[in-house]
């Protein structure tokens, strides 16, 4: 119980540059609350323009070829991870977006 004690009195008396503590660690929460709602939002406009891009692409207006989807990949998908990994990096800060984006998802 003396860890959790600790724990609270940082959160609640502590600043970081100037900032309360509370209010640095509640911050990614609804930055990732917003972001999930987004995404979830934008998930289906997403599905709805990927059936359309392959109706098009099915009818030949549109070449689509994997080779060029794996080059983008291999191109952008490093690069992608390194800033995942820099974000979730900051461990609290990380997790309360993570469980912001789970909620701004479910909830939306």
């Amino acid at each position: 119980m003396a860890v959790l004690d600790d724990i609270f009195h940082f959160i609640t008396s502590g600043n970081i540059s100037g900032i309360p503590t509370i209010v640095v660690m509640i911050l990614p929460f609804v930055i990732g609350l917003i972001i999930g709602y987004l995404v979830h939002k934008m998930l289906k406009i997403a599905i709805i323009a990927g059936i359309i891009l392959v109706i098009v692409a099915y009818l030949g207006f549109f070449g689509l070829s994997l080779g060029v989807l794996k080059n983008l990949s291999d191109q952008y998908g490093p690069i992608a991870i390194q800033y995942g990994t820099l974000l979730i990096g900051i461990l609290p800060l990380g997790l309360g977006f993570v469980v912001g984006v789970i909620i701004g998802f479910i909830f939306s």
